[in-house]
């Protein structure tokens, strides 16, 4: 008799913090976590977050920035060309393509300060690379099946380009004039602060 005359008295006194309240209180918290860009399905949701063991982080975009980057540029010990050149060429040949790998070697190289060329003979093969004539050269960037399939030997920076790849980048061949050229990686590189995210989250894990 004491538990419903206590809730009667709530109800009645009290209908704006159980009716408006709460709701109110879910609505403000959600819309802040969005502006943060964190997305709460609802209210049922954040009443079940005190019991989650695990948190899964998606890669793209999550801990890391969501766009590519160069990372390196690397020259075949058999080519003659220098770095800035071979960088110069590959980006100029990017240039005309829409692939965000190559986009980011275009911005890579902007950085650097070297500047882009106007291509000829522009050609993408869809899924392993593209092809294109620069300052007269002949430039052709992709997978490296893409340049053995034209008969281009690789395998000086095989070693290399696995280690890239081991690092979470993505390496690109590069020959020019039918010879191998060198390597450029790109990657989606680690946001600064999800060191420090991942590591508050291992801490909360650790109190619980």
């Amino acid at each position: 008799m004491a538990l419903v005359n206590f809730v009667s008295v709530l109800i009645i006194a009290c209908p704006c913090a159980l009716g408006l309240a709460t709701p109110t209180a879910i609505m403000v918290g959600t819309g802040r976590g969005a502006e943060n860009g964190i997305l709460i399905k609802g209210g049922e949701s954040l009443e079940t977050a005190h019991r989650i063991q695990t948190v899964v982080l998606d890669k793209t975009g999550t801990i890391t920035e969501g766009k590519p980057a160069m990372t390196d540029v690397i020259v075949a010990p058999s080519s003659s060309v220098a770095e800035e050149e071979l960088l110069h060429l590959a980006a100029s040949a990017e240039a005309a393509s829409e692939h965000p790998l190559g986009a980011a070697i275009v911005a890579g190289a902007k950085a650097r300060g070297i500047e882009v060329a106007r291509v000829t003979d522009f050609a993408a093969a869809p899924g392993h690379g593209i092809e294109a004539t620069v300052d007269g050269r002949r430039v052709l960037i992709g997978s490296a099946k893409l340049l053995g399939d034209r008969g281009i030997d690789t395998g000086a920076l095989d070693a290399s380009a696995a280690e890239l790849a081991t690092d979470g980048k993505t390496p690109m061949f590069v020959a020019l004039d039918g010879g191998f050229a060198g390597l450029i990686a790109v990657a989606d590189r680690v946001k600064p602060e999800s060191r420090d995210a991942v590591a508050a989250l291992r801490k909360l894990e650790s109190r619980s």
